[in-house]
């Protein structure tokens, strides 16, 4: 099982010291944050993509390439990339490139966004979003499976007898996430096409994210791809630690009350109740993290954010120490135990060009 962080690179005012950030600094501070994850004994790093303040991310695949040449085994992947309003084209090229540079360590989570003003910026009508989703997404995978391409759709202009470079590293496509809280047509598409399903798990309540998840597994066995069990999930979390939880509660509680996606909302007690939001010490995020299979099954990824809403770089990096000493190394040991055997871990580059490889379709239309 896969655990690592994500962010959605806010830049957020530090409500206990006044101070924001300068999107320098910001943009510096996820590098660090990146590096150290690695450190830390994490798996995955996971970028968002904005391109409206407050957040800074508007370029993934240049800040992963950053970190790429400087970490050795991390893999990179988004949080989202913008499948409704980047060119699909120039997303088979850019993480294309990307796969080389990592050397596979590249996937990436497919995503519609849930900021309305950036569709009209680029073009699109936010009306359009499931289709665009949908049909951007078929023509990213034939650029990605095949040398040329005769394209005619709703969105762009046609192509003719093309082909993206460079091509796919081995021959292999990067693994695709379909990330969404709200929308079934996105767990169909995932499940459609045999790919992961990554629920952010961060707003809503369990019973949500359990049917979404139900969803998802019952149309991937449907669709012929193999059992529900083998089906390839993702979660998100929120998290925030101290050794004494009254401690965590009473240093987060400032953060979250002015928070871009939480402020003037529920109470943290009630938010902490209702969603997966863990605010406590390393010992209750375990006991959080593991309650997850009860809703969610035996799944491969699971992604946390710590360095929203303004908080220090200094407690970001203690956040992720923390993940890394306390808290990750219980949970492998615990998700392991009863995990079924025909659960499949994650895929990586490796395993897919393995199975490529031995005929089973990695690359398949």
């Amino acid at each position: 099982m896969q655990f690592g962080i994500f962010t959605v690179g806010d830049l957020t005012e530090d409500p206990t010291t006044g101070r924001t950030a300068t999107e320098h600094d910001r943009i510096k501070a996820m590098l660090t944050i990146a590096l150290h994850a690695e450190q830390a004994g994490l798996d995955v790093f996971a970028t968002g993509e904005h391109h409206n303040p407050p957040f800074v991310p508007s370029s993934p695949t240049t800040m992963l390439g950053w970190i790429a040449a400087r970490t050795h085994k991390l893999l990179l992947s988004t949080s989202t990339t913008l499948i409704t309003t980047n060119d699909p084209v120039k997303i088979a090229e850019d993480y294309a490139m990307l796969q080389h540079l990592a050397d596979g360590r590249v996937d990436l989570m497919m995503g519609r966004g849930n900021t309305g003003p950036v569709y009209p910026w680029f073009g699109k009508d936010i009306r359009d979003g499931i289709d665009l989703a949908l049909e951007n997404y078929e023509l990213l995978r034939q650029l990605w499976r095949r040398e040329s391409v005769d394209w005619e759709g709703r969105f762009r202009t046609p192509l003719r007898s093309f082909t993206s470079t460079p091509r796919p590293l081995d021959g292999v496509p990067p693994f695709v996430w379909h990330g969404s809280i709200r929308s079934p047509e996105i767990a169909e598409q995932a499940a459609f096409h045999g790919d992961g399903f990554f629920h952010n798990n961060i707003f809503w309540p369990k019973e949500h994210t359990e049917k979404m998840i139900r969803l998802y597994r019952r149309r991937y066995a449907q669709h012929g791809h193999g059992t529900e069990e083998q089906a390839i999930v993702g979660l998100g979390g929120h998290v925030f630690m101290r050794a004494n939880s009254q401690d965590a509660v009473r240093e987060f509680r400032p953060y979250f009350d002015r928070a871009p996606v939480y402020g003037n909302g529920p109470s943290l007690e009630d938010f902490s109740r209702e969603t997966p939001l863990t605010v406590g010490s390393p010992q209750q995020v375990i006991e959080r993290t593991l309650s997850f299979r009860t809703y969610a099954g035996d799944y491969q990824r699971q992604l946390f954010l710590v360095d929203h809403a303004g908080l220090p770089l200094k407690t970001v990096l203690e956040q992720i120490d923390l993940l890394g000493e306390h808290v990750v190394p219980v949970l492998r040991k615990e998700f392991a135990i009863g995990r079924s055997a025909h659960v499949p871990d994650a895929p990586t580059h490796a395993s897919l060009v393995a199975a490529h490889g031995a005929g089973a379709g990695a690359v398949a239309p």
